[in-house]
Protein backbone atom coordinates (compact mmCIF):
# COMPACT_ATOMS: atom_id res chain seq x y z
CA UNK A 1 0.00 0.00 0.00
CA UNK A 2 1.43 3.36 -1.07
CA UNK A 3 0.31 6.94 -0.56
CA UNK A 4 -0.26 9.34 -3.46
CA UNK A 5 -1.32 12.94 -3.85
CA UNK A 6 -3.81 13.61 -6.64
CA UNK A 7 -4.69 17.22 -7.39
CA UNK A 8 -7.93 17.96 -9.19
CA UNK A 9 -9.39 14.82 -7.62
CA UNK A 10 -13.01 15.85 -8.25
CA UNK A 11 -12.33 16.73 -11.86
CA UNK A 12 -13.17 14.37 -14.70
CA UNK A 13 -9.85 12.59 -15.23
CA UNK A 14 -8.66 13.21 -11.67
CA UNK A 15 -11.62 11.40 -10.14
CA UNK A 16 -11.08 8.33 -12.31
CA UNK A 17 -7.34 8.29 -11.52
CA UNK A 18 -8.08 8.58 -7.81
CA UNK A 19 -10.62 5.77 -8.03
CA UNK A 20 -8.17 3.44 -9.79
CA UNK A 21 -5.44 4.06 -7.22
CA UNK A 22 -7.93 3.43 -4.42
CA UNK A 23 -9.10 0.21 -6.05
CA UNK A 24 -5.44 -0.86 -6.06
CA UNK A 25 -5.68 -0.37 -2.27
CA UNK A 26 -3.42 2.66 -2.08
CA UNK A 27 -4.07 5.67 0.12
CA UNK A 28 -4.92 8.79 -1.88
CA UNK A 29 -4.93 12.35 -0.61
CA UNK A 30 -7.08 14.31 -3.02
CA UNK A 31 -6.92 18.09 -3.34
CA UNK A 32 -9.46 20.18 -5.21
CA UNK A 33 -10.65 23.77 -4.91
CA UNK A 34 -14.14 22.85 -6.20
CA UNK A 35 -14.25 25.92 -8.43
CA UNK A 36 -17.27 26.81 -10.53
CA UNK A 37 -15.66 26.66 -13.99
CA UNK A 38 -18.55 24.32 -14.72
CA UNK A 39 -21.55 23.21 -12.65
CA UNK A 40 -20.09 22.21 -9.28
CA UNK A 41 -22.77 19.55 -8.75
CA UNK A 42 -20.90 17.32 -11.17
CA UNK A 43 -17.73 17.65 -9.08
CA UNK A 44 -19.72 16.93 -5.93
CA UNK A 45 -21.13 13.79 -7.59
CA UNK A 46 -17.63 12.52 -8.42
CA UNK A 47 -16.38 13.38 -4.95
CA UNK A 48 -19.26 11.43 -3.44
CA UNK A 49 -18.19 8.33 -5.35
CA UNK A 50 -14.63 8.66 -4.01
CA UNK A 51 -15.72 9.10 -0.40
CA UNK A 52 -16.95 5.49 -0.44
CA UNK A 53 -13.33 4.32 -0.29
CA UNK A 54 -11.77 4.13 3.17
CA UNK A 55 -8.33 5.00 1.80
CA UNK A 56 -9.45 8.40 0.49
CA UNK A 57 -8.59 11.67 2.22
CA UNK A 58 -9.96 14.93 0.84
CA UNK A 59 -8.59 18.44 1.23
CA UNK A 60 -10.47 21.36 -0.26
CA UNK A 61 -7.81 23.84 -1.29
CA UNK A 62 -6.12 25.60 -4.18
CA UNK A 63 -2.71 24.56 -5.50
CA UNK A 64 -2.06 28.22 -6.35
CA UNK A 65 -1.68 28.82 -2.59
CA UNK A 66 1.69 27.42 -1.60
CA UNK A 67 0.95 27.36 2.13
CA UNK A 68 -2.13 25.24 1.44
CA UNK A 69 0.02 22.76 -0.46
CA UNK A 70 2.73 22.86 2.20
CA UNK A 71 0.16 22.07 4.87
CA UNK A 72 -0.99 19.02 2.89
CA UNK A 73 2.56 17.70 2.65
CA UNK A 74 3.21 18.55 6.30
CA UNK A 75 0.08 16.76 7.48
CA UNK A 76 0.35 13.61 5.38
CA UNK A 77 4.12 13.28 5.01
CA UNK A 78 6.08 12.18 1.98
CA UNK A 79 4.11 10.80 -0.94
CA UNK A 80 5.18 7.97 -3.23
CA UNK A 81 4.20 10.22 -6.10
CA UNK A 82 2.26 13.34 -7.04
CA UNK A 83 -0.20 13.35 -9.94
CA UNK A 84 -1.03 16.91 -10.92
CA UNK A 85 -4.40 16.75 -12.65
CA UNK A 86 -5.62 20.10 -11.34
CA UNK A 87 -5.89 22.54 -14.23
CA UNK A 88 -7.82 25.30 -15.81
CA UNK A 89 -8.86 23.63 -19.04
CA UNK A 90 -10.59 24.84 -22.18
CA UNK A 91 -9.21 26.85 -25.07
CA UNK A 92 -12.08 29.33 -25.52
CA UNK A 93 -12.37 30.12 -21.83
CA UNK A 94 -8.66 30.87 -21.64
CA UNK A 95 -9.15 33.75 -24.08
CA UNK A 96 -11.55 35.40 -21.63
CA UNK A 97 -9.59 34.83 -18.44
CA UNK A 98 -5.91 34.10 -19.17
CA UNK A 99 -4.75 35.10 -15.68
CA UNK A 100 -6.53 32.14 -14.08
CA UNK A 101 -4.84 29.76 -16.52
CA UNK A 102 -1.40 31.11 -15.73
CA UNK A 103 -2.17 30.97 -11.99
CA UNK A 104 -3.40 27.39 -11.82
CA UNK A 105 -1.47 25.73 -14.60
CA UNK A 106 1.92 27.38 -14.07
CA UNK A 107 2.03 28.70 -10.50
CA UNK A 108 0.12 25.70 -9.19
CA UNK A 109 2.57 23.34 -10.87
CA UNK A 110 5.50 25.34 -9.51
CA UNK A 111 4.14 25.07 -5.96
CA UNK A 112 3.78 21.31 -6.23
CA UNK A 113 7.27 20.88 -7.67
CA UNK A 114 8.75 23.02 -4.89
CA UNK A 115 7.06 20.85 -2.27
CA UNK A 116 8.20 17.67 -4.01
CA UNK A 117 11.73 19.02 -3.81
CA UNK A 118 11.37 19.99 -0.14
CA UNK A 119 9.78 16.69 0.94
CA UNK A 120 11.86 14.36 -1.24
CA UNK A 121 9.07 13.16 -3.56
CA UNK A 122 10.68 11.57 -6.62
CA UNK A 123 7.70 10.82 -8.89
CA UNK A 124 5.66 13.54 -10.60
CA UNK A 125 2.99 13.06 -13.28
CA UNK A 126 1.77 16.16 -15.10
CA UNK A 127 -1.42 16.27 -17.17
CA UNK A 128 -0.78 18.21 -20.37
CA UNK A 129 -2.64 18.62 -23.64
CA UNK A 130 -2.73 17.84 -27.35
CA UNK A 131 -3.60 21.53 -27.86
CA UNK A 132 0.15 22.16 -27.98
CA UNK A 133 0.35 20.45 -31.38
CA UNK A 134 -1.75 23.03 -33.24
CA UNK A 135 -0.40 23.49 -36.75
CA UNK A 136 1.99 20.52 -36.61
CA UNK A 137 2.18 17.60 -39.02
CA UNK A 138 0.05 14.57 -38.13
CA UNK A 139 0.15 12.10 -36.55
CA UNK A 140 1.46 14.17 -33.66
CA UNK A 141 4.72 12.90 -32.20
CA UNK A 142 6.20 13.98 -28.89
CA UNK A 143 9.40 15.34 -30.49
CA UNK A 144 7.61 17.97 -32.56
CA UNK A 145 8.72 21.56 -31.78
CA UNK A 146 5.63 22.80 -29.94
CA UNK A 147 6.98 26.30 -29.34
CA UNK A 148 4.13 28.38 -30.78
CA UNK A 149 0.98 27.77 -28.68
CA UNK A 150 -2.08 29.58 -30.06
CA UNK A 151 -4.11 29.98 -26.86
CA UNK A 152 -3.37 31.00 -23.27
CA UNK A 153 -4.43 27.48 -22.25
CA UNK A 154 -1.80 25.84 -24.46
CA UNK A 155 0.81 28.41 -23.42
CA UNK A 156 0.16 27.70 -19.74
CA UNK A 157 0.56 23.97 -20.27
CA UNK A 158 3.79 24.52 -22.18
CA UNK A 159 5.02 26.57 -19.24
CA UNK A 160 4.13 23.79 -16.81
CA UNK A 161 5.97 21.21 -18.93
CA UNK A 162 9.07 23.40 -18.98
CA UNK A 163 9.02 23.93 -15.22
CA UNK A 164 8.70 20.19 -14.69
CA UNK A 165 11.79 19.58 -16.80
CA UNK A 166 13.72 22.17 -14.77
CA UNK A 167 12.91 20.38 -11.51
CA UNK A 168 13.83 17.04 -13.03
CA UNK A 169 17.19 18.44 -14.14
CA UNK A 170 17.99 20.24 -10.88
CA UNK A 171 16.58 17.86 -8.29
CA UNK A 172 16.32 14.44 -9.94
CA UNK A 173 12.51 14.22 -9.83
CA UNK A 174 11.18 11.64 -12.30
CA UNK A 175 8.59 13.42 -14.46
CA UNK A 176 6.06 11.97 -16.88
CA UNK A 177 4.27 14.65 -18.92
CA UNK A 178 1.12 13.18 -20.45
CA UNK A 179 -0.41 14.93 -23.44
CA UNK A 180 -4.05 13.89 -23.41
CA UNK A 181 -6.17 13.74 -26.56
CA UNK A 182 -9.87 14.74 -26.23
CA UNK A 183 -10.95 12.63 -23.26
CA UNK A 184 -14.60 11.59 -22.92
CA UNK A 185 -16.73 9.18 -20.93
CA UNK A 186 -19.25 8.95 -18.06
CA UNK A 187 -19.50 12.02 -15.80
CA UNK A 188 -17.36 13.96 -18.24
CA UNK A 189 -16.76 17.67 -18.47
CA UNK A 190 -19.91 19.51 -19.60
CA UNK A 191 -17.88 22.01 -21.62
CA UNK A 192 -16.64 19.19 -23.87
CA UNK A 193 -18.36 18.30 -27.10
CA UNK A 194 -19.41 14.70 -26.40
CA UNK A 195 -21.06 15.53 -23.06
CA UNK A 196 -22.96 18.36 -24.75
CA UNK A 197 -23.92 16.32 -27.81
CA UNK A 198 -25.39 13.55 -25.65
CA UNK A 199 -27.28 15.98 -23.43
CA UNK A 200 -28.67 18.01 -26.33
CA UNK A 201 -29.71 14.96 -28.39
CA UNK A 202 -31.25 13.13 -25.43
CA UNK A 203 -33.20 16.24 -24.48
CA UNK A 204 -34.26 17.04 -28.05
CA UNK A 205 -32.40 20.34 -28.11
CA UNK A 206 -30.41 21.79 -31.03
CA UNK A 207 -26.81 20.62 -31.29
CA UNK A 208 -24.35 23.49 -31.74
CA UNK A 209 -21.18 22.89 -33.75
CA UNK A 210 -18.38 25.37 -34.44
CA UNK A 211 -17.52 24.88 -38.10
CA UNK A 212 -19.08 22.33 -40.45
CA UNK A 213 -18.51 19.25 -38.27
CA UNK A 214 -15.85 17.77 -40.53
CA UNK A 215 -13.09 18.59 -38.06
CA UNK A 216 -11.78 15.43 -36.40
CA UNK A 217 -10.50 14.57 -32.94
CA UNK A 218 -8.59 11.66 -31.48
CA UNK A 219 -11.36 10.92 -28.96
CA UNK A 220 -9.99 8.80 -26.11
CA UNK A 221 -12.06 6.98 -23.49
CA UNK A 222 -11.37 8.07 -19.92
CA UNK A 223 -10.57 4.61 -18.53
CA UNK A 224 -7.88 4.16 -21.18
CA UNK A 225 -6.43 7.54 -20.23
CA UNK A 226 -6.46 6.59 -16.56
CA UNK A 227 -4.63 3.30 -17.09
CA UNK A 228 -1.89 5.19 -18.91
CA UNK A 229 -1.73 7.87 -16.25
CA UNK A 230 -1.21 5.42 -13.41
CA UNK A 231 1.29 3.41 -15.47
CA UNK A 232 3.31 6.60 -15.98
CA UNK A 233 4.26 6.58 -12.28
CA UNK A 234 6.86 3.95 -13.18
CA UNK A 235 8.61 6.03 -15.84
CA UNK A 236 12.16 7.12 -14.92
CA UNK A 237 13.75 10.37 -16.02
CA UNK A 238 11.79 13.04 -17.90
CA UNK A 239 9.43 11.87 -20.64
CA UNK A 240 6.64 13.45 -22.67
CA UNK A 241 4.09 10.83 -23.70
CA UNK A 242 0.98 11.02 -25.88
CA UNK A 243 -2.15 9.26 -24.65
CA UNK A 244 -4.71 9.09 -27.43
CA UNK A 245 -6.82 6.62 -29.35
CA UNK A 246 -4.80 6.74 -32.60
CA UNK A 247 -8.21 6.61 -34.32
CA UNK A 248 -9.61 10.08 -35.17
CA UNK A 249 -13.30 10.66 -35.88
CA UNK A 250 -15.13 13.74 -37.13
CA UNK A 251 -17.71 15.55 -35.03
CA UNK A 252 -20.33 14.57 -37.58
CA UNK A 253 -19.44 10.88 -37.09
CA UNK A 254 -19.74 11.24 -33.31
CA UNK A 255 -23.19 12.79 -33.67
CA UNK A 256 -24.29 9.93 -35.93
CA UNK A 257 -23.13 7.40 -33.31
CA UNK A 258 -25.05 9.18 -30.56
CA UNK A 259 -28.16 9.44 -32.74
CA UNK A 260 -28.14 5.64 -33.17
CA UNK A 261 -27.62 5.02 -29.46
CA UNK A 262 -30.32 7.51 -28.48
CA UNK A 263 -32.76 6.64 -31.24
CA UNK A 264 -33.19 10.36 -31.88
CA UNK A 265 -32.29 12.66 -34.75
CA UNK A 266 -30.15 15.67 -33.94
CA UNK A 267 -31.06 19.15 -35.10
CA UNK A 268 -27.74 20.84 -35.81
CA UNK A 269 -26.94 24.55 -35.68
CA UNK A 270 -23.61 25.43 -37.26
CA UNK A 271 -21.59 28.33 -35.83
CA UNK A 272 -18.50 30.09 -37.15
CA UNK A 273 -15.28 28.13 -36.80
CA UNK A 274 -13.14 29.68 -34.07
CA UNK A 275 -9.58 30.79 -34.73
CA UNK A 276 -8.16 28.89 -31.76
CA UNK A 277 -9.73 25.59 -32.83
CA UNK A 278 -7.77 23.05 -34.86
CA UNK A 279 -9.16 21.10 -37.79
CA UNK A 280 -7.82 17.74 -36.65
CA UNK A 281 -5.85 15.89 -33.96
CA UNK A 282 -4.22 12.49 -34.20
CA UNK A 283 -1.87 10.94 -31.66
CA UNK A 284 1.15 8.84 -32.46
CA UNK A 285 1.12 6.47 -29.46
CA UNK A 286 4.24 4.47 -30.23
CA UNK A 287 6.07 5.94 -27.25
CA UNK A 288 3.26 5.02 -24.84
CA UNK A 289 3.30 1.48 -26.18
CA UNK A 290 7.07 1.25 -25.70
CA UNK A 291 7.44 2.91 -22.29
CA UNK A 292 4.14 2.01 -20.63
CA UNK A 293 3.07 -1.13 -22.46
CA UNK A 294 -0.11 0.85 -23.07
CA UNK A 295 -2.69 0.79 -25.83
CA UNK A 296 -6.27 2.07 -25.87
CA UNK A 297 -8.79 -0.72 -25.41
CA UNK A 298 -12.19 0.98 -25.73
CA UNK A 299 -13.58 1.83 -29.16
CA UNK A 300 -15.53 5.01 -29.83
CA UNK A 301 -18.79 3.08 -30.09
CA UNK A 302 -18.20 1.24 -26.78
CA UNK A 303 -17.19 4.45 -25.03
CA UNK A 304 -20.21 6.36 -26.30
CA UNK A 305 -22.48 3.54 -25.13
CA UNK A 306 -21.08 3.96 -21.62
CA UNK A 307 -21.41 7.75 -21.73
CA UNK A 308 -25.03 7.58 -22.93
CA UNK A 309 -25.84 4.93 -20.33
CA UNK A 310 -24.42 7.13 -17.56
CA UNK A 311 -26.51 10.06 -18.77
CA UNK A 312 -29.69 7.97 -18.74
CA UNK A 313 -28.91 6.43 -15.33
CA UNK A 314 -28.51 9.93 -13.88
CA UNK A 315 -30.98 11.81 -16.05
CA UNK A 316 -33.07 13.13 -13.14
CA UNK A 317 -30.31 15.52 -12.07
CA UNK A 318 -28.04 15.69 -15.12
CA UNK A 319 -30.86 17.29 -17.11
CA UNK A 320 -30.66 20.26 -14.73
CA UNK A 321 -26.89 20.75 -15.11
CA UNK A 322 -25.80 24.04 -16.60
CA UNK A 323 -23.53 23.85 -19.63
CA UNK A 324 -22.38 27.41 -19.10
CA UNK A 325 -18.81 28.03 -17.98
CA UNK A 326 -18.34 29.92 -14.73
Amino acid sequence: MKKYLVTGCSGFIGSFVTDLLLRHRHVVVGVDNMNDYYDVRLKEYRLGQLRRHKGFRFVQGDIEERETVRNVFGRYGTFEGVLNLAARAGVRSSLRDPERYIGTNIMGTLNLLELCKDFGVKKFVLASTSSLYAGQEMPFRENLPVNTPISPYAASKKGAETLAYTYHYLYGIDVAVLRYFTVYGPAGRPDMSIFRFIKWIEEGRPVMIYGDGSQSRDFTYVEDIVRGTVAALSVPGYEIINLGSDDPHSLNEVIEHIEKLSGKKAGIEYQDFERTDVTATWADIGKAEKLLGWQPQVSLDEGLQQAVKWYRDNRDWVETLSLEEG
